[in-house]
Formats: C-alpha cells, structure tokens, sequence
C-alpha cells in the first residue's frame, strides 16, 4: 500500500483526518469504558441508586434490625432469628399464614441487616465510584473555568442594556487609581493594553478566584461519608454487655484473637434526697492477653476508649448475688445471677447451674411488707420440647434453701446487687467520617461565604466603561453599586447604569 493510499484510508469521506474516537468505535474494551462513563456521570442514573439507598434506608428503619454482635456469632443469630420467628410466625393475611415464609425471605433478602447486607455495600459503593466518577469529569471544567480568564473584552460585552454594567464619562480616572480601588475591595488585579487601539486599557480584577474549586472538598467530604460508612458496616462491631459487681465478661466472642475482657469494680447509681438519680458509674478495668490495659470510671457522657474499642455507661438493672452448692458440696457458683429480663413485670434471671442439666430462674418481688424476695424454679427439658419443673421455692436475702427441696442443690441469696449495663463499640470509620464532617463543612464555608466576583473595566481617555460577573450567593447588584460609589467618590462621577 502506497502513502497516498494510506493517507486516504487515515481520512474521512469528507476529506477530514480520522480522529482517535473513530479508530476506537471498533474497540469493544473502549465502547464499554464510555457507556460506563456514561453511565457513572448521569444524572439518571444518580437520581436511580439514590432512590434505592433511601428505600433501603426506609427497610432498615422499619424492620427490626439484627443487632451487631449478632452478625459475628452465629449462634447468637440464630437465637435472634428465633426471637424473630416467635414474633413474626403468627402473622396471617386473608386466613393464610405468611409469617414464617415472610421471616425466611427477609432473611434471606438481608432485611433484617439491611446496613451490613452485602447488596447494601455493593451499592453504597457504586455510589462512591459514581460520585468520584463525577468528580473527575467536572474537574477539569471547573478548573479551566477559574484558570482561564479573558481580561480584555469586546466593546459588546460592556452593554449597558446587560445587568451589572455602568459608565461613567467624562471621568478623569486612570488606570493606576482603578487598580487602587479594586485591590481596596480584595480584588486580584491585572492590565492589559487593547490589542487594536492603543488608547484603550483593560483592567481586570478577580477575588476569589480560585475559591470555586472550593466544591470539591464537599465531593470529598460525601465520599469520605459514605466510604466510613461502608467500612462501619463492613468491619465495626457493636455489642451491649451486662456486668454484675466484680464479674468480668468478653468484648467479643469467645475465642476471638486478643479479645478484650472488661471487669465490673463496681456500679453506682446514687439518689438525691428527693429520690431522683444523682449520676450513674461504673468502675471499669480492661484487660487483654492477661494484662490490665486500662481502668476508668465512666459516665453517661464520659466513656473509656481503649483499644479501639469506647465502653459506654447506657442502663443497668438488679442482680442476686447467689452461691451454689451441688449435692457433694462442692462450690458450683459464686457470682451474681443478673435479672436482665421480666416476667410479669417483675425482673428475672436466667442461668444453667454448672455441671448440671438444671434451668435455673429468678424472679425479684417485692410484697407488700417492703422487702424483697427472690421466686427460684429449677426446671429441666423435657423431650417434648417443654420444661418440667424439678422445685420451686421463695427466698428471702440471706436465707438459704434446703437441699432436699431444691434438687440436691444448696443455694444462698448472699446480696441483693446490681448490674452495669455497657455499649461497646469499635468504630473504624469513625476517623473517616470526622475528616468527611470537616471537608464537607469546609467546602461548605468556603462556597457560601467567599464566592468569585470578576470585574472588567474599559479606560480610554474621558470614559471608563465597567462589567460585573458573580457567582449565585454573591448580591451583585448590591456589590455593583458599593464599586460604582466608591468610584463616584473619586471622579465626581455619577454612573450611567441601563434604564429602567
């Protein structure tokens, strides 16, 4: 093939230079790359994913959401599937029983972990791709637009008939005065000569020129939101911990690698002298591979971080301080029995005496003679899935029962005490959302409060001809007329602005 026909076939049928993009239209690699493009910068397709994140915000709120430790053990979450089924399984619709069915779809479509759920973090994820996408198509546009300015302009664009436009004639004002007062205003200033009459000077003033770009902080600062969210989801871990006075309890589940215990010194709630609560306490002391890490007493409002991991003072509640003896006499349990439940509006307690197969449950009364007792049943499985009671028995503080009457077992009310209730979270997003919160702010201020403002002014000898351009948040009207003003002052001028 000769160059001549080589040159041809490098044209088009019009005689024009094929360009790169027709070459390309025969690469499928390319053309998916630009539908892609396409696709991530639309707006439609914005408007699209964020319609079905806030659907799935609305499942989320709505449904009963899995709670946090529950997603790493699986045994609890088959216990809080359970609960869901006992709630839910009686649900009927037209005579027909839905609730079952409706519990397994839920939870096979994630709606009960809607925040965590794979599909959810696919999503927010496309998300984040298609605002960064955005992000640097607009880029290079926004930035030309600050970059590239046109000082001089032609005589049209100083029409009067146009907003933000003046003259002033007969004005004795030279260049050097001008430049003083659009720098007195905070304006970036520059001069230029006509490049057809050299009677004629530009003078250009530009203030916060670059301050435009200001917008990609906040693109940064959603970014970094929805990116700390997605990694809050993905790897933070939140569990609530029920503590009796001198029990210690793992953060995480057993067997977890350098797991945290905390240790409950003690819990305090004391009363005012009008019987209201004073403050709520708790003595903590945390300990990981043997060692004590950390000790606090914290607060509602003053928590311990360590570890990565923040213990929050959130409730607390009764506990019996009990001791257990099994038939030989041996010391089976010594702690508290934390009555974290209720059953008839009483709290209750629930606890498998060690080394046995026997249900232990507590319920607090308190009779009318303003003390206390502490309502004991010792029940066992039965085959067909109910329980049989082997005793009962009522116990006042400090009493003990008899052997023979609770199942071989000796059980003493040694103390009436408390238990502290924490949240436990270990936030790994949390950093990013902080950064996100303070890009998203700054973008924000530096938008809002210094907009661009641009003036164009025309000298020749006796007319000096103005031009205002500004951003939406900036009052250019107002702006216009201080600048005339000021001009005014110093001239003796009085502005021609467009009629009407």
């Amino acid at each position: 093939m000769t160059s001549d026909s080589l040159a041809a076939e490098a044209t088009t049928r019009g005689g024009r230079p094929r360009t790169r993009r027709s070459f390309a239209a025969g690469d499928p690699l390319a053309g998916l790359g630009r539908a892609a493009w396409r696709t991530l910068t639309s707006v439609r397709f914005a408007v699209l994913q964020i319609t079905v994140l806030v659907v799935a915000g609305l499942i989320g709120t709505m449904v009963r959401q899995m709670p946090a430790f529950a997603l790493r053990d699986p045994s609890a979450y088959a216990k809080e599937l359970a609960d869901l089924h006992r709630r839910f399984d009686g649900v009927n619709l037209l005579g027909l029983s839905i609730g079952p069915g409706m519990v397994e779809l839920f939870d096979r479509l994630g709606f009960f972990r809607v925040f965590s759920a794979p599909w959810f973090l696919v999503m927010m994820t496309l998300l984040v791709v298609s605002i960064i996408v955005c992000t640097l198509d607009r880029t290079p546009r926004l930035w030309r637009g600050v970059r590239l300015v046109r000082p001089v302009q032609p005589p049209e664009f100083f029409d009067l008939r146009l907003p933000e436009r003046a003259r002033f004639d007969g004005a004795a004002l030279g260049t050097g005065e001008l430049r003083g007062v659009l720098r007195s205003r905070h304006y970036k200033v520059r001069e230029n000569p006509d490049p057809d009459d050299t009677r004629l000077r530009h003078v250009y003033g530009d203030r916060n020129q670059y301050l435009k770009m200001a917008t990609l902080f906040t693109h940064l600062g959603l970014i970094l939101f929805l990116v700390g969210g997605v990694v809050t989801s993905a790897f933070g871990y939140e569990t609530v911990l029920f503590v009796g006075n001198g029990a210690t309890a793992p953060v995480q589940p057993v067997g977890t690698p350098h797991n945290l215990l905390v240790k409950n010194l003690g819990f305090e709630a004391p009363r005012r002298a009008n019987g209201s609560f004073e403050d709520f306490r708790t003595t903590l002391a945390v300990f990981q591979d043997g060692r004590e890490i950390a000790r606090k007493t914290i607060r509602v409002n003053d928590p311990l971080s360590v570890a990565n991991f923040v213990f929050h003072q959130n409730t607390f509640g009764p506990a019996a301080d009990l001791e257990i003896l099994d038939p030989e006499g041996r010391l089976v349990w010594s702690g508290p029995l934390l009555l974290t439940g209720a059953l008839a509006g009483q709290p209750q307690g629930f606890m498998t005496i060690p080394g046995s197969n026997i249900g232990l449950l507590a319920v607090l009364a308190r009779p009318g003679d303003g003390g206390v007792r502490l309502a004991i049943s010792g029940l066992v499985a039965a085959a067909n899935g109910d329980n049989d009671i082997v005793f009962l028995g009522l116990m006042g503080l400090g009493s003990t029962t008899d052997p023979a009457k609770t199942a071989g077992y000796t059980i003493t009310w040694r103390n009436a005490d408390s238990f502290t209730g924490m949240v436990v979270k270990n936030d790994p997003g949390q950093g990013l959302i902080w950064v996100a919160y303070g890009s998203l702010i700054l973008g924000l201020l530096l938008s809002f409060y210094f907009p661009r403002r641009r003036v164009w002014a025309r000298v020749s000898e006796g007319r000096v001809e103005l031009a205002m351009l500004a951003d939406r948040y900036v009052d250019a009207e107002k702006e216009f007329g201080a600048l005339l003003a000021d001009i005014g002052a110093r001239t003796g001028r009085h502005a021609e602005r467009r009629p009407g």
